[in-house]
């Protein structure tokens, strides 16, 4: 019988119920906000990507998952772009929104898997054998 290696066990990407509190139940809330105005969208965008952020950056230290190391920094860095679009310190354009959301989604996918595909799926501390 093969054991489940530690860093899996304590990988929140790899346990649906945490995977679901950490992501899934963030990019709902930044899906129902679409249609929101300000202030209300700018407060879920912010809550709901440093959320995301957070937990990432949390997994990455819990376990070692390689693109957590990338995307909290980024779920982070967008909470604060989309603050300061919300709050037209820095303006976007009309379409501020979907160019955030836009980066989001395609930022997010990216730094998920193409981190993974370059260095594997965790950090070389946290490795660990079957």
């Amino acid at each position: 019988m093969t054991q489940t290696p530690r860093n899996e066990k304590t990988d929140w990407v790899s346990r649906r119920g945490a995977a679901v509190v950490a992501w899934g139940l963030p990019i709902v809330a930044l899906v129902a906000a679409i249609g929101l105005d300000h202030p209300a969208k700018t407060l879920v965008w912010l809550v709901a990507l440093a959320w995301m952020g957070l937990a990432c950056l949390a997994n990455a230290r819990r376990c070692g998952r390689m693109h957590c190391r990338f995307t909290g920094p980024f779920f982070l860095l967008m909470a604060a772009l989309a603050t300061l679009h919300g709050f037209e310190v820095v303006w976007l354009g009309a379409n501020g929104w979907s160019i955030l959301g836009l980066i989001v989604l395609v930022g997010g996918v990216l730094l998920t898997v193409v981190p993974e595909k370059l260095w594997g799926k965790y950090t070389a501390k946290h490795r660990s054998q079957a």
